[in-house]
């Protein structure tokens, strides 16, 4: 089932989303349950979740409501750099794969939900697109064995990373400023539970800039898979429920066309993956 976070007439709330003759239309559960989806995810109460929301009408269309990230009030957002062989190989550095994933945190304030534009900032014109598969943690946990650690995804959602590419090279080691301007990402458009997941070894990616496929890959091609990545994360924080693990992204970026390709206002982007759906966004520039 999917769930999704949104504003309809100012207030917060979420509900499952349904496809309709219409449309995608959405169920208003926050309204008797309160605006906060992660906590049935805290709970470990996604299966009562599921039982009310079969009982609920649809009572808005896309078009009524404004999509927010699904988990709004989760800790942490953790990213993973550089995780497809095919990404690794854009770098033509000759060097070793890498033994250990690269890591990065991002806000939730350098975000916006599906269908919302983000902003190309006043600093750059070097704006660029990152498609991602993204984890949501269900059971949390320290030191989370390998063998173990699937059952503590809740879900799966999609992001574009955005990224202001000569900002990641400010500083000598980290990349946390080009990485976290504000409105520069999207996450959503919702939340596909862990139950619709086949095969986390098998999920599909592809970006799409303007209807142009740039980025099209799959998890097994990941140099780290999903569950190295939450033993891994986890030897050195807690993670919590409705903290959200983005992937890493396939090869294909703006940067890495020659020239670069790099988003501008007007620009559409669509990142499709794990039968999750669509996520989409326009690009415009800060006012």
């Amino acid at each position: 089932m999917k769930f999704a976070t949104y504003k309809v007439n100012e207030r917060l709330t979420y509900g499952s989303v349904v496809e309709t003759e219409n449309g995608i239309g959405v169920t208003d559960i926050g309204v008797v349950h309160g605006n906060n989806l992660r906590k049935w995810i805290e709970l470990d109460a996604l299966g009562r979740l599921k039982e009310i929301s079969k009982n609920l009408p649809v009572v808005y269309t896309e078009k009524e409501i404004e999509y927010l990230p699904p988990i709004i009030t989760g800790q942490k957002i953790v990213c993973i750099g550089v995780n497809y062989a095919k990404r690794n190989a854009e770098y033509k550095d000759n060097s070793a794969l890498p033994k250990y994933p690269s890591v990065f945190l991002r806000y939730l304030d350098s975000f916006v939900g599906h269908k919302q534009n983000i902003v190309r900032p006043l600093e750059s014109l070097q704006l660029d697109y990152e498609g991602e598969i993204v984890i949501i943690i269900g059971k949390g946990g320290r030191r989370i064995p390998r063998e173990t650690a699937l059952n503590h995804i809740a879900g799966l959602t999609l992001m574009n990373e955005g990224t202001i590419r000569d900002w990641v090279r400010h500083a000598k080691f980290n990349v946390t400023q080009g990485k976290n301007f504000e409105k520069t990402g999207v996450i959503g458009p919702w939340m596909m539970t862990a139950d619709e997941v086949v095969d986390y070894t098998d999920l599909s990616i592809q970006t799409k800039v303007n209807g142009e496929i740039r980025q099209n890959d799959n998890t097994s091609n990941l140099m780290f898979p999903f569950d190295y990545l939450l033993s891994y994360l986890s030897t050195f924080m807690t993670l919590k429920p409705g903290d959200m693990i983005s992937t890493g992204t396939p090869n294909g970026a703006g940067a890495r066309f020659d020239p670069p390709i790099y988003l501008k206002p007007g620009d559409e982007v669509e990142v499709t993956a794990a039968g999750i759906g669509t996520l989409r966004n326009g690009v415009v520039d800060e006012v």
